[in-house]
């Protein structure tokens, strides 16, 4: 049986305002380009209830979707405050169903992009790939614009990806995101139809976020016609693309490549990002409020985000967290007494196997998971969403232990035989209750709720906390929201305690001014010694709450030996050097 979800699909501005100070670009550039195309109404929506999940819904959309990620065009279910959009008439094109693959063919040839907006484009997205199902040999990607070059390989993980491996609705949409390989460093000699070469990858993976969607279509022998648009960047990106790709997909339902291509040239119009960045960025009729965070392994707060006003997550965006809608805390409500031995886990670079009812629901529970290693450097694998026709399967699962620190999200039952040995498999959704017992999801695999075969907590769990985010998965969506992002920051924190003793032994391994004056050379952290270090753990402890000091000494003699503490720590020796020498040439 399935429980289903109301889906809208809102139209909004094609054009928007520039704004002083904003990345938003121009509207005068827009519209010489675009300029027989006009705004229409926006769509009128009614606020419903699903599960304890409230969400806003157009009253005559006929799109269902079981996935907790209910697909909206607003931020968090919540209709945005303030959000500035353009109205325009019904001018473009509505796609007829049993026409769509003859529309996109004929207005894909006719898409064209300048070299100079490609490149300012891939600064922030690479390029958007169209994923049809095929009857002969399943999801196949039918177009990538602007132009990119993916090696075949590339193209079927994409294809795979991009739709859920098991059915998830009748009719509806879902958006989620997922993490592979990125092929492009033995491609390098290939070239684009600009002449472009395909940009460096940063981790070595490429991003993507898709909005998936089926319909049903009478014209197919299959009944429903499944489509998916995928925004591929080499960015960890997630709160910020799973919006542009939440906005963008229904609408290129709608109305097909006009509507892509107005994105394309939106995205070119952005400032070129940069660290720390706190901008507005101008997309399809809206204006999105966005912090970039400083790199990669720096987490962002809300408490030190820099939006010159008190931190409102129906109006800002931390783009490296994990997507809010719907409230984290939802998808981990049947393991939220367990959070505390997650979060150990985690950080000793145990193997998690997700499993969820749907991409949706595993990709953000592990950019969650993800988010909490911060700032610790990431030492393993993650997969947001992984299927069994990933190129990387038999890497990543086979008899073997599974390797150290990676975290995968599956959806299909299979992987709930083939990974068994696995230690820890955290299974997300809603907690069993008789009120939910009737129009519950019934999912393949575990039941929602965390099972470890070997760990046991070292440090004490904070009752009040719990009992706190416990009351909030009853509350309303913003109470749920903020009660997620309180959590959020109660881990973190305990992330930047377990380091405290660490940093305090550094400071002792930096040369003082003498030994720099006196030892020739002398601008690197002394080696670290284990014992010397436990000696000080003991002598000053640590902030957490380790249940002894037996337990305390155990867990960072296990923290000592994953990969994690090696780039950690090779992280501080660059840090102290790089200020050593330039306080040496100053």
């Amino acid at each position: 049986m399935e429980a289903t979800r109301d889906m809208e699909e809102q139209d909004i501005g094609l054009l928007y305002p520039s704004r002083s100070g904003s990345c938003t670009g121009s509207t005068e550039t827009i519209a010489s380009r675009l300029s027989s195309r006009q705004p229409s109404p926006i769509e009128s929506h009614v606020l419903i209830h699903h599960d304890g999940i409230e969400s806003f819904q157009d009253s005559s959309s006929p799109l269902k979707s079981p996935s907790l990620s209910n697909v909206q065009d607003t931020h968090f279910g919540l209709r945005l405050v303030g959000q500035n959009t353009v109205t325009r008439s019904r001018t473009l094109p509505h796609l007829a169903k049993s026409d769509t693959a003859l529309h996109l063919s004929s207005e894909l040839a006719g898409f064209e992009f300048e070299r100079d907006r490609t490149l300012r484009m891939s600064q922030w997205v690479l390029a958007f790939a169209i994923v049809n199902f095929d009857l002969d040999v399943g999801p196949v990607v039918c177009g990538v614009h602007p132009p990119l070059y993916l090696a075949p390989a590339e193209k079927e993980n994409i294809a795979f990806s991009s739709f859920p491996d098991s059915l998830q609705f009748e009719q509806g949409s879902e958006v989620h995101s997922f993490r592979i390989q990125d092929l492009g460093v033995s491609h390098k000699h290939i070239v684009l139809g600009h002449g472009i070469n395909r940009p460096d990858s940063i981790d070595g993976y490429l991003y993507g976020y898709s909005h998936f969607s089926q319909r049903r279509d009478n014209t197919s022998k299959r009944g429903y016609q499944q489509t998916s648009l995928v925004l591929l960047s080499h960015l960890q990106y997630p709160a910020l693309f799973t919006i542009l790709i939440m906005k963008l997909g229904p609408l290129f339902l709608t109305h097909g490549v006009p509507m892509l291509e107005t994105a394309c040239h939106n995205i070119a119009n952005w400032c070129s990002p940069s660290p720390g960045l706190t901008t507005e960025l101008g997309f399809l009729g809206s204006v999105l409020h966005v912090e970039l965070p400083m790199n990669a392994d720096i987490q962002q707060l809300t408490e030190t985000a820099s939006f010159h006003e008190k931190f409102d997550p129906t109006l800002h965006l931390l783009s490296s967290i994990a997507p809010l809608d719907p409230p984290p805390i939802s998808i981990f409500e049947a393991s939220l007494s367990h959070l505390w031995s997650i979060w150990e886990c985690l950080i000793l670079c145990e193997p998690i196997l997700v499993f969820g009812s749907s991409p949706a629901a595993t990709s953000q529970a592990v950019w969650w998971l993800r988010d909490l290693l911060r700032p610790i450097p990431l030492a393993n694998d993650f997969r947001p969403y992984f299927t069994i026709h990933d190129k990387d399967h038999a890497l990543l699962i086979n008899k073997l232990p599974p390797k150290s620190g990676l975290i995968l999200g599956v959806t299909n039952p299979f992987f709930q035989k083939s990974c068994a040995h696995w230690p820890h498999v955290l299974s997300v959704g809603l907690k069993a209750s008789p009120r939910r017992q009737g129009n519950a999801t019934i999912m393949a695999g575990p039941p929602p709720g965390w099972c470890t075969r070997t760990h046991r907590r070292y440090i004490s769990k904070d009752r009040q906390i719990l009992s706190v985010i416990e009351k909030a998965c009853h509350a309303s969506v913003q109470h749920r929201i903020q009660a997620s992002l309180d959590l959020r920051r109660h881990l973190s924190s305990r992330t930047n305690a377990m380091l405290v003793p660490l940093n305090r032994y550094l400071n002792t391994l930096i040369p003082s001014p003498t030994e720099r004056a006196t030892v020739s050379g002398c601008q690197r952290l002394k080696p670290f010694s284990t014992a010397d270090f436990f000696s000080s753990l003991k002598a000053n402890g640590s902030p957490l709450p380790f249940k002894s000091a037996t337990k305390r000494r155990e867990f960072y003699e296990r923290w000592l030996k994953t990969p994690a503490f090696g780039l950690w720590l090779a992280q501080q020796e660059e840090i102290v050097h790089r200020t050593l020498q330039d306080k040496w040439a100053g």
